[in-house]
């Protein structure tokens, strides 16, 4: 019996020792990244070759005499996603990024302020229709761009935000701007991530640019420690060993940080790992629905569409859609990034009345409209209209649905998908709308009459109508002009008056309703199209935001026109604020220089006033002229008030 109990104590003992050898062997074979048994023979080979490096060093393959670092793989994946342009206000964190991108031809473009980086990353979204970058720093510099990707997200603009931050192993301690960034950035961004070792940056980076693309477009954020990004040699230098350690711990400790930073670096520039784009997912109209909505056009007498920005998102190029919408000649309403859709003039297109129209329509197609504050939630559509509604984005496609709309076809897909196909299958019998169409544009140039009267009015301060003023700017604008528009009171009468010629030259922060955003968009705007005239159309108030970066137009020979409509007020808060309180508080600006603030930052400024002699479009012209020589341009325009906005909302 007792050598039974000693030969079952045996196997026992057996049993444990092979699974604690097994669980070892799993956590090593983790541990060290080990993909196969002829990886193990090389870890094995490299341990006994003799090359002077530590055992550590060896065991996870790190070559401790090279000076590549992880910027090197940050670059080159954003190369293989065809990133021009990193917009970026620089930070000790990030150097290696820059440094490696530029060595790769990729532009950096530096600001005055780190929402304008984010700010100029979105206007390139849009602009090139793929991806925007934006770098900054840890702690500080990445607060400073909240506003700016929230604004991004609402807007759905892809962008990619990278963030530096503190070591990995001071995360938490103390560290110099060392916070918790990501608790930050995860409510703002489709896809968040934090990289602790080299090599997973080309993984994640290619996972983060897909979710900023796929589905519905957004911000998406990627947070490096500084010791990824920086070579070996530089990392072992900083990470604190101890050359003295005598005792037990200190030894010890000294083990737990070489381990550390060669796994950090292990397997970190191995060849085979795919930089390209991974494939992504674009939601097409289910064939159910697009019958429904093919039916319902057919049907109709009396219908209109409201197109919003994503409809002008890819695969569907600008001009495809717009050749779909004419083909449709369906009444259209243009609003964000869509203005210009249809040109400068269209005998489908209706700017004025949009309200009255849609109380009169059988038929209310909402193509990336949203049924949010623009539409008084829903409240202005018909109860007697059918309505369809398209949308990427399952939240936006029901906004405040059941409350005050109801929604006959719900199509969530891309717009543009889904209007080029219900244009392909109307083909055979396209109805036509003339009786309706006739009826719309007799009173869009009703109210377009009454606008012009209005620009004849004069201003009891004396100072510029600004209708009138607008309406004379908009003369001197070429066909490839972009419109950047950033303000209130002011750019919302431009919104009425200057009409961008194509798609994709109106650019506007959208639905979150930023002040701030004409710099950085200009600045994008002008990344992408050099050869194409910028034009930022600025209240007084907002102008104070970004005023700044005509230094960033002038150091990178960007030259952009701004357009300052200067009443010395914030006047959309003004009209709600001292009829209903009949308090001038807060309100009040000067009429300041901004002129001599952009020719003291390398530009171009003038005064436009009552007095000047030289008319709109000559003034114009000279500022064309000095942007053609590299110079930007700021016109500081004195306008006096107007009751053109009466009733325009301020919350």
């Amino acid at each position: 019996q007792g050598i039974v109990t000693a030969v079952s104590i045996g196997l026992l003992l057996g049993m444990l020792l092979i699974i604690f050898v097994a669980v070892v062997g799993l956590l090593l074979w983790k541990w060290l990244d080990l993909r196969s048994f002829d990886d193990v023979k090389t870890r094995f080979g490299t341990l006994l070759s003799g090359n002077g490096q530590h055992p550590l060093s060896n065991a996870f393959l790190v070559d401790e005499k090279s000076t590549r670092h992880g910027g090197e793989l940050v670059a080159s994946v954003l190369k293989a996603h065809n990133v021009q342009e990193i917009f970026t206000l620089c930070g000790g964190h990030i150097s290696p990024i820059l440094v490696a991108s530029e060595k790769l031809g990729i532009k950096i473009i530096d600001t005055r302020h780190e929402v304008t980086t984010v700010f100029a990353a979105d206007a390139v979204a849009r602009l090139r229709q793929s991806i925007g970058v934006a770098a900054v720093t840890a702690g500080p510099g990445l607060t400073n761009t909240i506003t700016a990707v929230k604004n991004a997200q609402m807007a759905e603009s892809p962008i990619l935000l990278i963030g530096g931050a503190a070591p990995t192993l001071l995360k938490g301690r103390g560290a110099l701007q060392d916070i918790d960034q990501l608790v930050l950035f995860r409510p703002l961004c489709k896809y968040a991530a934090r990289v602790t070792r080299l090599r997973d940056i080309v993984p994640t980076l290619r996972e983060a640019l897909k979710a900023a693309v796929e589905g519905t477009p957004g911000p998406v954020f990627v947070e490096f420690p500084v010791d990824v990004l920086y070579p070996y040699h530089l990392v072992v230098k900083e990470i604190g060993f101890n050359p003295n350690a005598k005792g037990f711990i200190q030894q010890a400790l000294n083990v737990y940080l070489r381990a550390h930073v060669c796994r950090q670096f292990g397997g970190a520039f191995e060849g085979g790992q795919e930089i390209t784009p991974l494939p992504t997912n674009i939601p097409r109209p289910k064939q159910d629905q697009l019958s429904e909505l093919v039916s319902l056009i057919r049907n109709a007498k009396k219908p209109v569409l409201l197109i919003g920005s994503q409809a002008v998102l890819p695969p569907v190029p600008a001009a495809d859609l717009a050749a779909a919408v004419k083909a449709l000649g369906i009444p259209t309403y243009l609003g964000g990034m869509a203005r210009g859709l249809l040109g400068k003039e269209s005998a489908i297109q209706m700017r004025q009345n949009r309200r009255e129209a849609l109380k009169g329509a059988d038929l209310t197609i909402l193509a990336g409209t949203v049924c949010d504050f623009r539409l008084s939630y829903g409240r202005v559509l018909s109860k007697k209209s059918k309505i369809v509604t398209i949308n990427r984005n399952a939240s936006q496609l029901t906004k405040n649905e059941k409350a005050f709309w109801n929604a006959d076809v719900a199509i969530q897909a891309d717009v543009g998908l889904t209007l080029t196909s219900a244009v392909d299958a109307l083909k055979l019998s396209m109805p036509t709308f003339t009786p309706w169409l006739a009826e719309l544009r007799e009173s869009d140039s009703a109210k377009e009459a009454a606008n012009v009267k209005k620009m004849e009015d004069k201003p009891a301060d004396g100072h510029l109508n600004p209708l009138k003023f607008l309406s004379e700017l908009d003369k001197t604008l070429s066909d490839d002009t972009i419109l950047v528009a950033d303000g209130g009171d002011f750019v919302g009468s431009a919104a009425y008056i200057v009409r961008p010629r194509g798609p994709l030259q109106w650019l506007d922060p959208g639905a979150f309703g930023t002040l701030g955003v004409g710099g950085g968009f200009a600045l994008g705007a002008k990344a992408v199209y050099p050869d194409r005239p910028v034009v930022i159309l600025w209240g007084d108030g907002s102008c104070g935001y970004s005023l700044m970066e005509f230094d960033t137009f002038t150091r990178h020979k960007l030259p952009v026109t701004a357009i300052v409509g200067n009443d010395a007020c914030w006047s959309q808060i003004a009209r709600e604020q001292v009829p209903m309180f009949g308090s001038r508080v807060a309100i009040d600006l000067a009429r300041t220089p901004y002129c001599e603030v952009a020719a003291a930052l390398g530009g171009f400024g003038v005064v436009v006033s009552k007095d000047s002699k030289e008319s709109v479009e000559e003034t114009m012209k000279k500022a064309f002229a000095e942007n053609k020589k590299g110079t930007s341009a700021l016109l500081n325009v004195h306008i006096g008030t107007t009751d053109f906005r009466e009733g325009s909302i301020s919350v």
